[in-house]
């Protein structure tokens, strides 16, 4: 993380002595990089010269208003958070600043450890914010040739900073791609991605085909002929004639049926396939990009797939990683989803607290990104004023696994537990113990998310870890 310090904080009042008080308290606090102002006039010419990360802004003030000063910074300056602080306690007021873009919204007299925790909360977003640009800059800028195909993918993952490169060497080839990767990781916008960097005229015409049997497969994908079957009263051409000169996206490839497969060998071998009721064969110029989450080499092995037809789409792989495995994208992603779901539901984005990001760190996510937009909405859905509450992730991580291997790491340290003992069958408070160490390793010592990965309460917890405190001590 990159220093508090190195983001600057602007303080803006026309009383002099709260200036003095806050910039003592912030200093006191450990925030040294603190700029005053009384005259509100000087803020927009200090912000084209210097470089703030943080301005606390009062609403009350001669010659430029706050509330219109909020307004040009938040659009002028969108990246800096502004954080309220006047006498007015009133709601409207407080719901006017938020809206307009305001970060927080204190009211006076505020005490000292308040002002401080929300300067300290905007200076990790903005910690975050500096963090993410550094890494996308040098992600994008000195290894991916075309990073504006990319645009639709939120992440600083090495990882997917290495798919990316492989999509660009792969995509104007125009051989069938095969992307593997788990549900909801974001198999559909890699393929998007593909498509436009592949150069190709035509549109990229996605269809999922789970579900499809062999019919419904030839009739979507292919069309039919005016007669074809009863209630074809006309003509109708399928999803591969709309993707001609693009690209056709089949997801849930690994569902296709046994019949399906052999047509769609057909199409890949011979590029021509045909309509339902005709036996002249058309000819399609459409990329094949197929999608799955299930191991394919499995299902050649056991016959349920075809061989000859895994080795066609397997002319590029792209393997795409899970969110578990790409822990830094978790601050991006919930920055993201919050302003998304704040914008849908008509709210203000709503802050959050610093364990948030951890609790969803410590997750495994088996819906992968999916599965955190959900998450993150239906808490933005339920939000009402303040900050956002962890309850309702911690109802759904509370009741799902925690970390994907965590049982064999467990049964790893049990092991050599045994070893160290000699062989002595423990007793119910050392594996206690076991467990409360590996939790709170996992939670990086937040005594809240390793309770709740434990099911202790939180008052149990602290209680277990003073007692052992003590006994060592």
């Amino acid at each position: 993380m990159i220093p508090a310090a190195s983001f600057p904080i602007l303080l803006v009042d026309d009383e002099k002595h709260i200036l003095l008080s806050s910039e003592s308290v912030l200093r006191f606090a450990g925030i040294r990089e603190v700029k005053a102002v009384d005259d509100s006039r000087q803020v927009l010419p200090i912000l084209e010269k210097s470089d703030i990360g943080v301005i606390v802004l009062d609403l009350f003030m001669p010659y430029l208003p706050g509330k219109e000063l909020l307004a040009a910074i938040c659009r002028e300056y969108p990246h800096i958070p502004v954080i309220v602080m006047t006498a007015a306690d009133e709601v409207e007021t407080a719901v006017e600043c938020m809206r307009i873009g305001a970060f927080d919204y204190l009211v006076k007299p505020v005490e000292n450890s308040r002002l401080i925790s929300s300067v300290r909360r905007a200076l990790e977003i903005c910690s975050l914010k500096s963090q993410v640009l550094q890494l996308r800059e040098h992600l994008l800028t000195n290894r991916v040739k075309r990073p504006e195909a990319f645009s639709s993918i939120i992440t600083a993952s090495p990882k997917m900073s290495a798919v990316f490169q492989y999509c660009e060497v792969i995509a104007e080839s125009l051989q069938p791609v095969i992307i593997i990767g788990e549900t909801g990781a974001g198999k559909e916008l890699v393929a998007k991605a593909i498509h436009d960097l592949s150069g190709v005229r035509g549109k990229f015409i996605p269809v999922n085909i789970a579900g499809l049997d062999d019919n419904m497969f030839s009739d979507t994908l292919f069309g039919h002929k005016k007669g074809a079957f009863t209630g074809a009263d006309q003509a109708r051409s399928g999803l591969i004639t709309q993707a001609a000169g693009g690209t056709l996206f089949l997801d849930e490839i690994g569902d296709l049926s046994e019949l399906s497969q052999v047509k769609l060998l057909r199409l890949l071998q011979e590029q021509e396939y045909y309509p339902v009721g005709s036996d002249i064969p058309l000819i399609s110029d459409a990329r094949i990009v197929a999608a799955t989450n299930r191991d394919l080499r499995e299902m050649t092995a056991a016959k349920t797939f075809r061989n000859d037809l895994y080795f066609r789409l397997c002319s590029h792989q792209v393997m795409l990683p899970p969110l578990r495995e790409r822990g830094e994208d978790i601050p991006l992603l919930l920055e993201f989803f919050l302003k998304a779901a704040a914008q849908i539901f008509r709210k203000s984005t709503p802050t959050y607290p610093a364990e948030l990001v951890t609790l969803l760190s410590s997750y495994d996510f088996p819906g992968n990104i999916r599965e955190m937009k959900s998450m993150v909405f239906d808490a933005v859905a339920r939000h009402v004023t303040g900050m956002l509450s962890m309850e309702r992730f911690r109802e759904v991580i509370g009741n799902r696994p925690a970390l994907s291997g965590q049982d064999s790491l467990l049964s790893q340290r049990l092991n050599d537990w045994l070893l160290e003992s000699g062989g002595r069958f423990p007793k119910v408070r050392e594996v206690e113990e076991l467990l409360i160490d590996e939790a709170m390793k996992l939670a990086k010592g937040n005594q809240g998310i390793a309770a709740s990965l434990l099911g202790f309460t939180r008052q149990t917890l602290n209680k277990r870890l003073k007692v052992r405190k003590e006994k060592s001590g």
